[in-house]
């Protein structure tokens, strides 16, 4: 077995690898970039060698630089996690020049099965269905467009050397395909340095549902169940599951047994996952193969009890798979949520800073992962698993350079629903500050009716979410949880209020029992009979509930009991009330004295400033160009602006008919948000 290997990557799935290397024994090493100097994988990591700039074109995808890392630490073996040289054949080839291990799979799986047309190509050949397309490179725009006219709208324009969504645009018409050619383009040869691009028809109304194999050097192969992928934004998964609550048995056998077969037929050795979407009749089509460790890997793991990175590095080390098809077995459910440092009410863009608060839930271990003795972390025991993969810490920078993820939150339960209910608890008590964040958006899917039923598709957010994220409208009876949780809290605020106040000793007589709670809009009259263990609040109606909780003023995370159900908010201070998050909800609720009440119905509302005549940036970014000049007339839907941030290209468009009054920006500036990018007359 390896006694060094080095990581050559950075963020939560460094600290990942870190994890089992350090269980098994196996001393590491870490890279990093300017931007990466305080980063986490280095704190955790053995040894660390700095690389170059921040950007990743100058650091961690220079093989070069990776190279020099290696002999200078002599490292065994070099894992390389997902993106940057995860899939990049002269990089493995490099490493077998030098005599290191390549923690994947060899060079030659890579280049037929990592490039998108290559590996279509052999699935065709190897009788697998795949999605109608042009497989050949499209050399410019318009023959883009010529293409997409042929296969029919709308078409799926992917980067050959693609992966995380980056380089992939859907076209429904030919301005679209024209567009999204060029940026899918430019966004390939940023992220990948390589811009080759094709085309296929997209398929409506699709699941993405994947397949994990495990193959090793002695032909041996597996298959480790699905994963169901389907919610996806801008093609970026955002959460998975595992298994799929869509296939049958029969589906996923033949699903598995395809996906083996494939890999074996590259002489495929470590993990990989094929691809597939499926159609609502269980038809399944092969889309691509990745020849790398998931970002979604953690749910598989949690319902077999398999170590992936473990078995990744006792492959590359030679050893024959532990078992066979017949050990593996599917238990319990889990889920994944992607914590993306993004303003969901702001279209999803990135958000950068410092986070000045990061809380994670606390990890649980159970299932089949804690009863492999594989689990990642120290964790108390429980019914419910919860884990959190990450590669940030309270205090840490949320840089511009890098893919925005924060967290990969997980939970495991005996079936479904628990998997579900575990997950919305721990979104509730994640607590995040100092950047924005898409824990609202998260909570709002688990509570989401389609979601919870098991019937999405990949058009699951763009359908549900068609003007985007505006929060969430929280139901009537959860409603009135809340606001009785606030009541609650609000008089043991005002108990600790008199008594630090000093006015009088028997400062309970002096805490009213009539309040009057108003949140969402709505105003609800209580009493509050309080006892030493909780209080009764009392509504108008004759409805009464019970709240119990050890919550203190300061605290920003209240867990309590609402006639005996856990409620979790997230709580700050503000003038008459609280600020209260829960459930992908925020709220203001105020919680005031009768005549208080009336007196602040008559307040007048505070109007928004009114920048409809401005296009405002909506992250922090680089403006890459500006499409109209001064005094240009623009219309509804034109574009304005290209704003690139986190290796994404953003367009900016016009939200009306206008003239250009202004042109504040110019090509290359980097903008903070809200900065004035245009006026209009």
């Amino acid at each position: 077995m390896f006694k060094k290997i080095l990581i050559a990557n950075r963020g939560e799935i460094a600290c990942r690898v870190i994890k089992t290397a350090r269980k098994m024994g196996i001393a590491t090493v870490a890279i990093y970039s300017d931007a990466d100097r305080n980063a986490l994988h280095v704190k955790m990591a053995d040894e660390a060698v700095h690389i170059g700039p921040a950007p990743a074109n100058q650091s961690y995808i220079v093989i070069d630089k990776v190279m020099d890392a290696i002999r200078q630490t002599g490292a065994e073996a070099v894992h390389p996690g997902y993106g940057f040289l995860s899939e990049n054949a002269k990089f493995a080839e490099a490493l077998e020049k030098e005599g290191v291990a390549f923690i994947g799979p060899p060079k030659g799986a890579i280049e037929a099965m990592g490039d998108k047309i290559t590996s279509k190509r052999i699935a065709q050949e190897a009788g697998v269905s795949t999605v109608p397309g042009v497989m050949g490179l499209i050399e410019d725009a318009e023959e883009a467009v010529k293409i997409s006219g042929e296969i029919g709208y709308p078409v799926m324009i992917k980067a050959s050397a693609g992966g995380g969504g980056k380089g992939m645009r859907i076209a429904w018409n030919d301005e679209e395909a024209r567009e999204g050619f060029q940026s899918s383009k430019n966004e390939a040869a940023s992220s990948f340095g390589d811009d080759r691009i094709f085309i296929e028809k997209f398929v409506t109304q699709p699941r993405h549902i994947e397949i994990q194999v495990l193959c090793d050097t002695h032909g041996n192969g597996i298959y480790l169940g699905e994963r169901e992928c389907s919610i996806q934004r801008r093609n970026q998964k955002v959460i998975e599951e595992a298994p799929s609550p869509f296939l049958d048995e029969e589906t996923r056998r033949a699903m598995g047994e395809q996906a083996v077969a494939l890999a074996q037929a590259v002489d495929y050795a470590s993990a990989g996952t094929v691809e597939f979407i499926v159609d609502g009749e269980r038809n399944f089509y092969f889309l691509e193969m990745n020849t790398r460790l998931q970002v979604e890997h953690p749910v598989t793991e949690l319902i077999t009890g398999v170590d992936l990175v473990e078995q990744m590095i006792r492959v590359a080390a030679g050893d024959k798979l532990s078992m066979t098809q017949e050990d593996v077995t599917l238990t319990g459910w889990a889920m994944e949520s992607r914590v993306y440092a993004e303003d969901p009410y702001r279209g999803f863009l990135p958000s950068i800073g410092r986070l000045t608060t990061y809380r994670p839930p606390e990890e649980v271990a159970a299932g089949p992962l804690a009863e492999s003795g594989k689990w990642q972390d120290e964790a108390r025991e429980g019914e419910t698993a919860v884990r959190n993969d990450t590669g940030v810490y309270d205090g840490g920078e949320i840089s511009m350079y890098y893919d925005p993820m924060i967290a990969k939150l997980c939970t495991w339960g005996k079936d479904r629903a628990t998997a579900i209910e575990a997950m919305r608890v721990a979104l509730d008590s994640f607590e995040i500050e100092g950047i924005g964040h898409n824990l609202p958006f998260l909570s709002a899917v688990m509570d989401h009716p389609k979601f919870v039923a098991g019937e999405m598709t990949t058009a699951f957010i763009a359908e549900e979410y068609p003007d985007g994220f505006e929060g969430v409208q929280l139901a009537p009876d959860t409603l009135r949880r809340v606001a009785a949780a606030a009541a609650a809290m609000h008089r043991v605020a005002e108990i600790r209020r008199t008594r630090v106040s000093g006015r009088m000793d028997n400062h309970e007589r002096h805490v009213g029992e009539d309040w009057v709670v108003t949140l969402q809009g709505e105003s609800h009259r209580v009493n509050i009979a309080a006892d030493r263990q909780g209080s009764s609040v009392a509504f108008e109606d004759g409805t009464t509930l019970r709240v119990a909780s050890d919550w203190t003023p300061g605290q920003r995370l209240a867990r309590l009991e609402v006639d005996g159900a856990p409620l979790v908010l997230k709580v700050n201070k503000v003038p008459g009330g609280f600020r209260i998050r829960t459930r992908g909800a925020e709220l203001i609720c105020h919680v005031r004295t009768p005549r208080q009440a009336e007196l602040a119905a008559l307040m007048p509302e505070k109007k928004e400033a009114d920048t409809s005549k401005l296009l405002l940036c909506p992250m922090p970014g680089l403006v890459v160009k500006l499409h109209v000049e001064e005094g240009a007339e623009v219309q509804e839907g034109q574009a304005l602006a290209t704003v690139e941030a986190m290796k994404m290209e953003n367009i900016l468009r016009a939200e009306r008919k206008g003239v250009v009054a202004k042109v504040n920006a110019a090509e290359g500036d980097s903008l903070a948000v809200d900065d004035v990018i245009m006026e209009f007359e």
